[in-house]
């Protein structure tokens, strides 16, 4: 029995052996595989990427830099567009401890009950539940970031209650302690503002909530001014974040300054403004520019504050002396006087007279003069004085004496909404078209900036220079001689007595001042066709002063519909250029003249 115990015991102590090799060696094996696993993950190729340098990447922090927009600026430095950086108070319902409210509805300078109000109904959702936008545009120095700041500092008892965890157990627990305030945030938010308010919103345009410009200046020229975001991955070890390394280089706009004149644009716009409004005008527009070509100002109206975000109407953003194409009238009459004069077709002297008592075309004598001086037709402004001295004239000479004045070709202050205008070949025109073209009509149309251009003449002796609106932007053209230094001087001091009381420029006269002009009038086309009751736009084109002109503005009302008599305010009288536009010039010229010392020196002289 005994014998049988022992080989029974050794053949079981032998298999245990066996087995304790077996699994020795099996666990062996399973440590070389995982081992040969972990390597083999630890090298695999995900992609381009290994899984180790994908952990790399992850301990890197990104960091988007948003970039800066630029500003726009007057001639002067003054600013007309810029960023204001504000800060909003940001509330997570779900943290703010109720024995704060009454404090925090005090630092927000609001009623309890409306911030108890705000504060319930955000909770009440079920998304967005922890953003409460309660404060915005809060600049650095608003009381209410001085009292939140206080607020923060501060602490206050706050007592919860907490369920028991005993079921049997129907007491709460109640847990006071002093805290401070909890869920309380300040955001920086930076906004877009225009200084100048509605006075320049059509010419510099606004962005959206984009921050891209949409319109005028802040749209053509958004990629300067809107600059480059950029992106840097920032190393995270130790706690710490450092070398940076740049994915796409970080670039704030850059700053732009116009040829704008803030002061000269005050007047104009509040010139115009006053008469749309005193004459039942639907809109009115004008430009001023100096003798070098620099646009001063460009005033529209109607025209709306960009700086309030909550209303937006596209007509008040429409640059109409940029964007329309109209008849500008008898403004044109100066330019066929000058080009009969070169021509050697007039004199323009008080000895010489050209016969109106005769048809021509469709233009009839009025019966009221028989000879006039050229002086007296501008002065009068006369179209069949003018159709008679057009009559000298061939449609080439007109053609390329217009092209020369920039008529039909665009400007490139502002491509995006600029017209260049319409000025047909000389073969389409019929001769009832060239008479037309001599005092404003027929086969050409022009914006206002274009006519503001041809009256740089006045001011070059007889050259037109390309216009100029954005400093450091490479000009569109060159200058050109289009008249005679002598013929232009002469047509000037005719021009001077257009505003006087024998001419119809005579409410455009300015006390102490040289001025020269011309009106102008136009029938509006409706349906295609010209109205004839009294749907019209009134313009004026002056200078001052006469002799070396600084300032050459161009005013153009639509519509007006209440004008009147000069000698009695209170008869009403049809609306023309004399007593609408001519309004508009002397208003806003007679303040761009008293503010300019250079002006009333040579004045007195």
């Amino acid at each position: 029995m005994m014998g049988k115990f022992n080989i029974f015991q050794l053949s079981r102590t032998q298999n245990y052996s066996r087995r304790q090799n077996v699994v020795k060696w099996i666990f062996i094996l399973l440590v070389c595989a995982f081992a040969y696993r972990i390597t083999l993950i630890y090298q695999l190729d995900a992609g381009a990427i290994s899984l180790q340098e994908r952990g790399n990447k992850q301990a890197y922090h990104r960091l988007n830099l948003k970039a800066q927009r630029g500003n726009i600026f007057d001639k002067n430095g003054e600013m007309l567009a810029g960023n204001l950086i504000f800060k909003k108070v940001n509330l997570d319902p779900t943290q703010i401890q109720t024995a704060f409210i009454p404090k925090l509805a005090t630092a927000l300078q609001m009623e309890k009950a409306q911030l108890q109000a705000k504060i319930s109904k955000k909770l009440s959702k079920r998304a967005g539940r922890k953003n409460l936008i309660i404060a915005k545009n809060l600049r650095f120095n608003s009381p209410i970031l001085a009292n939140l700041a206080q607020l923060k500092n501060r602490k206050l008892e706050n007592c919860t209650t907490k369920k028991p965890l005993n079921k049997a157990d129907k007491t709460a627990a109640k847990i006071c302690k002093m805290e401070k305030i909890k869920g309380v945030h300040l955001q920086t938010d930076n906004r877009r503002y225009y200084p100048k308010s509605a006075q320049l919103a059509p010419l510099i345009g606004r962005v959206n909530r984009d921050k891209i410009g949409t319109s005028g200046i802040e749209g053509e020229f958004n990629p300067t001014l809107a600059g480059q975001n950029g992106t840097q991955f920032l190393r995270f070890e130790n706690k710490a974040y450092f070398n940076p390394a740049t994915q796409k280089a970080h670039k704030n706009g850059d700053d732009i300054s116009l040829t704008i004149d803030a002061d000269i644009q005050h007047y104009a716009y509040s010139a115009i403004k006053k008469s749309v409004q005193k004459h039942a005008a639907d809109s009115a527009s004008a430009i001023v520019l100096n003798a070098k070509g620099e646009v001063l100002a460009l005033a529209n109206y109607p025209a709306e504050n960009p700086n309030d975000r909550s209303v937006y109407n596209a007509k008040n953003y429409r640059n109409y002396v940029l964007s329309d194409n109209v008849d500008p009238g008898s403004t044109m009459k100066p330019f066929t006087m000058l080009l009969a004069l070169d021509k050697g077709k007039i004199r323009a002297t008080d000895d010489e007279t050209i016969d109106v008592s005769k048809k021509i075309g469709h233009l009839k004598p009025d019966g009221k003069y028989y000879n006039m001086t050229i002086k007296k037709i501008l002065q009068k402004s006369h179209n069949l004085g003018t159709a008679a001295v057009s009559e000298r004239l061939s449609k080439n000479d007109f053609y390329q004496t217009w092209l020369k004045l920039g008529f039909g070709r665009p400007l490139g202050l502002i491509s995006s909404i600029e017209t260049s205008g319409m000025l047909r070949t000389p073969d389409s025109w019929s001769l009832a078209g060239k008479r037309s073209l001599s005092f404003g009509y027929g086969p050409m149309q022009t914006n206002l900036a274009q006519l503001a251009k041809a009256y740089l003449v006045f001011a070059n002796d007889g050259a037109v220079l390309p216009l100029k609106l954005v400093k450091g932007v490479v000009e569109n053209g060159a200058k050109t001689q289009v008249f005679s230094p002598q013929s232009t001087s002469k047509i000037a001091s005719l021009l001077e007595s257009v505003v006087s009381l024998k001419g119809s420029g005579y409410r455009a006269r300015i006390k102490g001042y040289n001025v020269a002009g011309k009106t102008g009038t136009a029938e509006i086309v409706i349906d295609g066709k010209y109205n004839k009751k009294g749907a019209k736009r009134t313009f004026f084109a002056g200078f001052a002063p006469v002799k070396k002109p600084k300032y050459i503005m161009v005013v153009r009302l639509d519509y007006p519909k209440k004008c009147y008599a000069y000698y009695n305010p209170k008869i009403k009288i049809s609306c023309e250029g004399s007593n609408s536009a001519a309004i508009v010039f002397k208003d806003a010229m007679q303040n761009i003249l008293n503010s300019d010392p250079s002006i009333k020196l040579l004045a007195k002289k």
